[in-house]
């Protein structure tokens, strides 16, 4: 009797080990930064996103059952440090999914790496640009809409507030830029459109952090430009609108780049910053049934990952909810395709991301609508919008001004093909047959 109560006993402990171990889980790096210059954005965007996933986890027990699991390595917003966080990170827990590291610069860092890996580089608003024609960059996607795209949409929003597009004959426009490889990915799209259109554009470098332009705007200042573009990051941008102020540049000539357009821009700024207009490709609010959701099944139960949990409902945070909601939704449609719950591998994630679509029904039912774009992804193209909408600070918070405008599709596209295909032929790259992908 004893040997086969061992024996059942035995059997149930073993069935139990079994089912843990079986238990699919999908991992996700965090190659985040909460310290430093750039720690408002970081700590915004990898809370939210961190968030989501809980979400996901809470509400629905995972995707399909598949528990999602993540790390987070600090990269401090710096290059080198971000590398070694994906070098720590790509093979634990079952290998990474997916690599959003939130910084132009470890993005060009990792591009070749990816490849090799077999990770997806996944660049929500950021990153190399003409890593939209997945022909040649199969494993990067930079998502949503990129820093070319939003150029010309500024462009298009500057000239409808000058009266239409042939207004901006002569005009003076500043850039003014990060000195970084994410403050030049718009000079080149820049010049073009200045040859185009007719206007005069000066580039101004501002040195990382950003916290000294004295220099700058007293250039500013002699220019007399009638619009300033603020391509700013971190300190750099309330420092801006502390200067225009000072220098007497009306805030509602300038027009900044989604990475200047936060709450965390412009309260620093006091009220330097009001009437500043900004680009974003999603919106402030908590009157979203995501953000309820969030705070509902996440917050209300003290698993939330902001200490501030005032934040939550702001720019940078509901722009991690976005990157939450895109890879959620990658690791769906995979699943349709290599199977519900189970663990995805990196390459069937790929296709997922490659394969994604969010109509505007789908937004409904995420509880996001009017939160983000919808978009489709293709092989050819992993931006899948293009689309930007722009907001203005009113004193307190956001308001959006404008639909969501369309980047010129046309002129972007002929820039990335004619780009892509140069690295393509400097690193002897075979561009894929996208009419046999599927």
């Amino acid at each position: 009797m004893k040997i086969g109560l061992r024996f059942l006993l035995g059997a149930v402990l073993l069935g139990g080990a079994a089912a843990v171990a079986q238990a699919a889980e999908q991992f996700v790096p965090m190659l985040s930064f909460r310290v430093g210059p750039y720690a408002a954005g970081g700590s915004g965007i990898f809370g939210g996103y961190i968030d989501y996933l809980q979400l996901v986890n809470e509400k629905e027990g995972g995707v399909n059952g598949v528990k999602l699991t993540w790390e987070e390595c600090e990269t401090e917003y710096n290059n080198a440090r971000g590398v070694e966080c994906y070098e720590r990170l790509k093979n634990k827990g079952g290998g990474a999914s997916v690599v959003m590291p939130l910084s132009t610069g470890i993005t060009y860092s990792l591009i070749d790496k990816v490849a090799a890996d077999k990770i997806p580089l996944v660049t929500i608003g950021y990153g190399r640009t003409d890593a939209v024609d997945g022909r040649y960059f199969p494993w990067v996607f930079p998502m949503i809409t990129t820093y070319w795209s939003q150029n010309t949409t500024m462009i298009k929003f500057i000239g409808q507030k000058e009266g239409g597009m042939d207004k901006l004959k002569d005009k003076k426009i500043v850039y003014l830029y990060h000195d970084s490889a994410y403050g030049k990915e718009g000079i080149a799209m820049m010049e073009e459109q200045a040859k185009r259109y007719g206007f005069l554009p000066t580039f101004i470098p501002v040195a990382h952090p950003g916290n000294e332009q004295q220099s700058q705007w007293l250039q500013i200042r002699q220019i007399r430009p009638d619009w300033v573009i603020l391509w700013g990051w971190g300190v750099m941008n309330p420092t801006a609108l502390k200067a225009a102020a000072k220098t007497g540049f009306p805030r509602d000539k300038m027009v900044g780049v989604w990475w200047s357009g936060a709450e965390e821009d412009t309260i620093p700024a006091g009220d330097a910053a009001k009437g500043f207009i900004a680009a974003g490709f999603n919106v402030a609010g908590q009157n979203y049934p995501v953000i309820a959701d969030i705070q509902k099944f996440v917050y209300g139960k003290n698993k939330g990952n902001m200490e501030d949990k005032s934040r939550v409902g702001s720019v940078y945070y509901n722009r991690g909810v976005v990157y939450g909601i895109i890879t959620v939704e990658a690791i769906r449609k995979a699943q349709d395709k290599y199977g519900k719950g189970k663990t995805l591998s990196s390459e069937q994630l790929r296709w997922g991301f490659e394969n994604l679509a969010i109509d505007d029904k789908r937004l409904a039912a995420l509880g996001a609508t009017g939160f983000m774009p919808a978009l489709k992804v293709s092989c050819a193209d992993h931006e899948g919008s293009g689309k930007v909408r722009y907001q203005q600070w009113d004193g307190k918070q956001w308001k959006v001004i404008t639909d969501w405008i369309d980047a010129d599709r046309e002129m972007v596209r002929a820039r990335v093909e004619s780009s892509a295909a140069a690295y393509g032929k400097e690193k002897g790259i075979q561009p894929r047959d996208c009419s046999k992908e599927g």
